[in-house]
């Protein structure tokens, strides 16, 4: 079974940054995309950023790009967000998931599969 989890949340100064972790295990190979995501009460769902494990591209929602940064350790097993200059409005739960990889950019993929989030608190 496909299994993700994500960690490193918690609480943070505006202007912080934190690093999330997400440990993901049984995919049963490389075809596969994982994205970023977070939940808030206004937001029902916010992509933040997705990579595909095939080829290590990575790809971020726009509104993301200049503070959030997704990187990878050894391809499949953990995928890591970097988040930097963190405000109040970046709290959320945070969630890592992942879907097979249809060989095109996966932002806006329906992800399968979706770990437990993990709180981000940014106070001001």
């Amino acid at each position: 079974d496909v299994q993700l989890q994500a960690s490193g949340g918690g609480f943070v100064q505006a202007g912080g940054s934190l690093r999330l972790s997400c440990v993901v295990s049984g995919l049963p190979s490389d075809d596969y995309a994982i994205g970023w995501y977070r939940r808030t009460p206004e937001k029902a769902k916010e992509e933040i950023a997705c990579m595909t494990l095939r080829d290590g591209s990575t790809y971020y929602a726009d509104s993301m790009k200049s503070r959030f940064t997704m990187s990878s350790d050894n391809g499949k097993d953990a995928v890591h967000l970097q988040m930097d200059n963190l405000k109040p409005e970046d709290t959320a739960i945070y969630f890592c998931a992942a879907t097979e990889w249809y060989g095109t950019e996966c932002l806006d993929y329906h992800m399968s599969h979706w770990g437990q989030g993990t709180q981000v608190t940014v106070s001001s």
